[in-house]
């Protein structure tokens, strides 16, 4: 069954000296403000592109590393990913890093590190930012 999720962005002014929120509207778990300036300088409590990208991603891969693991019979103990997304303005996203740390009782690092890898091909927002170049740092805790 496909699922739907929904974001709305109510923008004023123009890029330079506009700003704008952007709610999470399936959730409704909130509404962020968004900023040339938080985008392509210091956040300053507001959030970006880039950093509601890096959510999904982070989370999307943690989904499929944690999936993969349990279908090979080493379900994890835990996993901290975080993704790192680099904006250059007038040029746009120029890279992905995603450092993943995990507690995966019963394997050694280089299969943690092979299924990191086959996560970061598969993860459907890895997928869809096929575009960008990612890059994967994974350590077996």
């Amino acid at each position: 069954m496909a699922t739907t999720r929904t974001a709305t962005t109510q923008w004023k002014g123009a890029l330079l000296d506009g700003s704008g929120t952007v709610s999470l509207d399936t959730s409704g778990v909130g509404t962020f403000e968004v900023s040339w300036p938080s985008r392509a300088e210091a956040a300053n409590g507001k959030t970006s592109p880039e950093e509601l990208i890096a959510a999904a991603h982070s989370s999307c891969f943690s989904m499929a590393l944690s999936h993969g693991l349990a279908g090979a019979g080493t379900p994890p103990e835990s996993l901290r990913t975080s993704a790192d997304v680099t904006f250059q303005p007038g040029e746009g996203i120029t890279g992905i890093v995603l450092t993943v740390q995990g507690q995966v009782p019963g394997i050694t690092a280089e299969q943690f590190q092979e299924a990191a890898e086959t996560a970061k091909v598969n993860c459907p927002v890895s997928k869809a930012l096929a575009g960008t170049t990612i890059t994967l740092n994974a350590q077996l805790l």
